[in-house]
């Protein structure tokens, strides 16, 4: 009897490990079994490329945007992000000037310690010292460059700077005055523009809120 029922526990066991399914072919361990992770393809790296291009390109707007509205005149208030502290009025008053502050350009334009562009005196023009048209121009130009020099040397100095005549918005870019900011200069109270025009040293130039006629240029025939 002893014999019969091991004879039997032993066919039993065998039977068991004939049927049984190995650990591998199971398709329960082969649901949970982690799945290797797949390499990027190209047309995913072209994907994650392009969507970081679109991306930069709004961050790079939105900055360039903020800066051009950042030049428009608001309420009155000249605000230019490349003009020195000291020229930031807010309110189109004078400020005082000192002669280190700015160096002379020509007859018409000086160029404000700190800043990027020159700044355009306005209400007149003076001839051209550096690219004149004719000798003549060079001449007088380089004659205007030196008066204005000798007023600025030691009298009291202020500077207004005013709102350039241009369309909103583009104050600051080459479209604009290329780019330079618009003001006038008084030394000893007067204004340095129209003591030029008085000596023959320049022409009267006025120009309306968004736009100047042609500049004058009388001086080469």
């Amino acid at each position: 009897m002893g014999e019969a029922l091991r004879g039997h526990r032993t066919r039993t066991a065998k039977h068991l490990r004939t049927v049984a399914i190995a650990p591998e072919q199971s398709p329960i361990v082969a649901a949970l079994a982690p799945t290797p992770l797949a390499r990027p393809t190209r047309s995913r790296a072209r994907y994650l490329a392009a969507r970081f291009a679109r991306t930069f390109g709004i961050v790079l707007a939105l900055v360039v945007g903020s800066l051009i509205y950042s030049l428009v005149v608001k309420g009155g208030h000249v605000t230019w992000p490349t003009m020195p502290s000291f020229a930031r009025t807010g309110t189109g008053d004078r400020v005082p000037l000192a002669r280190s502050q700015f160096s002379i350009t020509d007859g018409d334009t000086i160029r404000l310690d700190g800043s990027s562009k020159g700044t355009r005196l306005v209400g007149f023009n003076a001839p051209e010292s550096i690219e004149p048209r004719c000798d003549a121009e060079g001449n007088l130009g380089r004659l205007a460059k030196a008066r204005l020099t000798e007023l600025v040397a030691s009298a009291k100095l202020e500077l207004k700077m005013v709102r350039c005549s241009c369309t909103p918005g583009s104050e600051g870019t080459y479209a604009c005055n290329y780019g330079r900011s618009c003001g006038f200069l008084f030394a000893d109270g007067r204004d340095v523009g129209a003591v030029l025009v008085s000596e023959g040293l320049a022409v009267p130039f006025v120009c309306g809120s968004k736009s100047c006629p042609p500049t004058p240029r009388p001086w080469c025939g």
